[in-house]
């Protein structure tokens, strides 16, 4: 989780990197509209998903990209981006273009959970990627009046109306999430007018 600025402290070390979680658990391969918009701008007919992985390969200190794959197609898919991609392939608006997106995500969507799942179990049944996810996806979609059905559907013992904030999961979350912080605020905006 160092960034950046740990790939080039890796490869001024003569180490190897490899990258986990490229694609953010598969939240990047069905953007919203505002990221879909960018992309097309760019004139390359790339899936969000390859434009993901060609910023990887893009960077000379990137040894490995690991890609959680669950079809055939996407295999597929991931072998001919390999075969396009290169160091330094990527153009300076290609680049801008991947910034922008980068900023638009930040701004819409605002927990970084890749859905690694390394904060479960938690010890009072909250499943917390899953309270995320919907909150995220609220906020990405403006979905929000669905994601509070989908909330209150949710078996109670698993909502995050049932966090106790007892921190445990927090050192566990390679992104850093203040989990207690979120479950509350979920709770909070999601349970409103429950179904």
């Amino acid at each position: 989780q160092a960034g950046t600025k740990g790939l080039h402290l890796a490869a001024e070390k003569g180490l190897a990197v490899v990258v986990m979680e490229p694609l953010l658990g598969g939240n990047l391969v069905d953007p919203p509209e505002a990221i879909l918009d960018v992309w097309a701008g760019t004139g390359r007919e790339w899936s969000p998903a390859e434009w993901a992985l060609q910023w990887l390969w893009h960077k000379p200190e990137v040894s490995v990209v690991l890609s959680g794959m669950s079809t055939m197609e996407q295999v597929e898919e991931n072998l001919l981006s390999a075969e396009r991609s290169g160091v330094g392939q990527l153009t300076q608006a290609d680049l801008d273009a991947v910034q922008t997106v980068a900023r638009t995500y930040e701004k819409i969507r605002p927990i970084p959970c890749t859905q690694c799942q390394y904060c479960m179990p938690c010890e009072f049944g909250v499943n917390i990627p899953r309270n995320l996810q919907l909150y995220n996806t609220a906020s990405m979609y403006n979905q929000w009046d669905q994601q509070k059905k989908t909330y209150s559907n949710m078996d109670a013992e698993i909502r995050a109306s049932e966090c106790t904030a007892c921190r445990e999961c927090e050192p566990k979350c390679p992104q850093n999430i203040v989990i207690s912080e979120w479950m509350s605020r979920i709770d909070s905006e999601l349970a409103v007018g429950e179904v």
